[in-house]
Protein backbone atom coordinates (compact mmCIF):
# COMPACT_ATOMS: atom_id res chain seq x y z
CA UNK A 1 0.00 0.00 0.00
CA UNK A 2 1.51 3.42 -1.17
CA UNK A 3 1.57 6.30 1.01
CA UNK A 4 -1.88 7.90 -0.58
CA UNK A 5 -3.35 4.61 -0.20
CA UNK A 6 -2.54 4.69 3.51
CA UNK A 7 -4.25 8.51 4.15
CA UNK A 8 -7.34 7.22 1.92
CA UNK A 9 -7.61 4.06 4.64
CA UNK A 10 -7.34 5.98 7.18
CA UNK A 11 -9.50 8.59 6.31
CA UNK A 12 -11.91 5.93 5.77
CA UNK A 13 -11.57 4.16 8.90
CA UNK A 14 -12.27 7.49 10.80
CA UNK A 15 -14.63 8.87 8.67
CA UNK A 16 -13.35 11.87 8.29
CA UNK A 17 -13.97 14.43 5.49
CA UNK A 18 -13.59 17.91 5.28
CA UNK A 19 -13.50 18.41 1.86
CA UNK A 20 -10.40 20.34 -0.38
CA UNK A 21 -11.04 23.70 0.85
CA UNK A 22 -10.14 22.34 3.91
CA UNK A 23 -7.54 20.01 3.03
CA UNK A 24 -5.79 23.07 1.39
CA UNK A 25 -6.07 25.09 4.60
CA UNK A 26 -5.03 22.26 6.72
CA UNK A 27 -1.86 21.99 4.52
CA UNK A 28 -1.46 25.46 4.58
CA UNK A 29 -1.11 25.06 8.43
CA UNK A 30 1.02 22.63 8.62
CA UNK A 31 3.40 24.08 5.98
CA UNK A 32 3.73 26.85 8.34
CA UNK A 33 4.43 25.13 11.09
CA UNK A 34 7.45 23.75 9.69
CA UNK A 35 8.71 27.21 8.26
CA UNK A 36 7.88 28.29 12.16
CA UNK A 37 10.19 25.47 13.07
CA UNK A 38 12.97 26.81 10.51
CA UNK A 39 12.90 30.26 11.61
CA UNK A 40 12.97 29.75 15.25
CA UNK A 41 15.79 26.90 15.24
CA UNK A 42 17.76 29.47 12.31
CA UNK A 43 17.29 32.79 14.19
CA UNK A 44 15.08 33.65 11.27
CA UNK A 45 17.92 32.52 9.02
CA UNK A 46 20.83 33.80 10.74
CA UNK A 47 22.33 30.26 11.44
CA UNK A 48 20.94 28.55 8.34
CA UNK A 49 23.42 25.35 9.36
CA UNK A 50 21.36 25.46 13.15
CA UNK A 51 18.28 23.81 10.50
CA UNK A 52 16.07 21.84 12.72
CA UNK A 53 12.70 20.68 11.26
CA UNK A 54 10.31 17.97 12.97
CA UNK A 55 9.93 14.50 11.48
CA UNK A 56 6.52 14.48 12.99
CA UNK A 57 5.64 18.32 11.55
CA UNK A 58 7.17 17.13 8.34
CA UNK A 59 4.64 13.85 8.57
CA UNK A 60 1.76 16.11 9.31
CA UNK A 61 2.64 18.19 5.81
CA UNK A 62 2.64 14.68 3.64
CA UNK A 63 -0.45 13.46 5.51
CA UNK A 64 -2.07 16.83 4.67
CA UNK A 65 -0.54 16.85 1.23
CA UNK A 66 -1.95 13.81 0.39
CA UNK A 67 -5.39 14.02 2.09
CA UNK A 68 -5.66 17.35 -0.33
CA UNK A 69 -4.84 15.23 -3.31
CA UNK A 70 -7.17 12.12 -2.47
CA UNK A 71 -9.71 15.37 -1.87
CA UNK A 72 -9.26 16.58 -5.64
CA UNK A 73 -8.90 13.30 -6.61
CA UNK A 74 -5.40 13.66 -7.78
CA UNK A 75 -2.99 10.94 -7.98
CA UNK A 76 0.23 11.66 -6.00
CA UNK A 77 2.52 10.09 -7.98
CA UNK A 78 1.05 11.22 -11.01
CA UNK A 79 1.57 14.62 -10.18
CA UNK A 80 4.91 14.49 -8.70
CA UNK A 81 5.94 12.76 -11.94
CA UNK A 82 4.92 16.27 -13.86
CA UNK A 83 6.64 18.38 -11.65
CA UNK A 84 9.56 16.57 -12.01
CA UNK A 85 9.21 16.72 -15.85
CA UNK A 86 8.90 20.36 -15.34
CA UNK A 87 11.91 20.83 -13.30
CA UNK A 88 13.73 18.49 -15.88
CA UNK A 89 13.02 20.58 -19.01
CA UNK A 90 13.57 23.89 -17.17
CA UNK A 91 16.85 22.93 -16.10
CA UNK A 92 17.39 21.65 -19.59
CA UNK A 93 16.71 24.94 -21.16
CA UNK A 94 18.07 27.43 -18.95
CA UNK A 95 20.03 25.78 -16.13
CA UNK A 96 18.15 26.46 -13.68
CA UNK A 97 14.46 24.37 -11.99
CA UNK A 98 13.02 28.21 -10.78
CA UNK A 99 9.72 29.38 -12.18
CA UNK A 100 9.62 32.98 -14.05
CA UNK A 101 6.44 35.28 -13.79
CA UNK A 102 5.56 34.31 -17.62
CA UNK A 103 5.57 30.14 -16.45
CA UNK A 104 2.75 28.21 -14.88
Amino acid sequence: MDAQDRVTEFFDRHDLGGGPAYQALDLASEVGEIAGDAAKSTAYGERPDDLAVKTDELGDALFSLLSLCNSLDVDADEALDEAIEKYETRIDARDDPGSRPDES
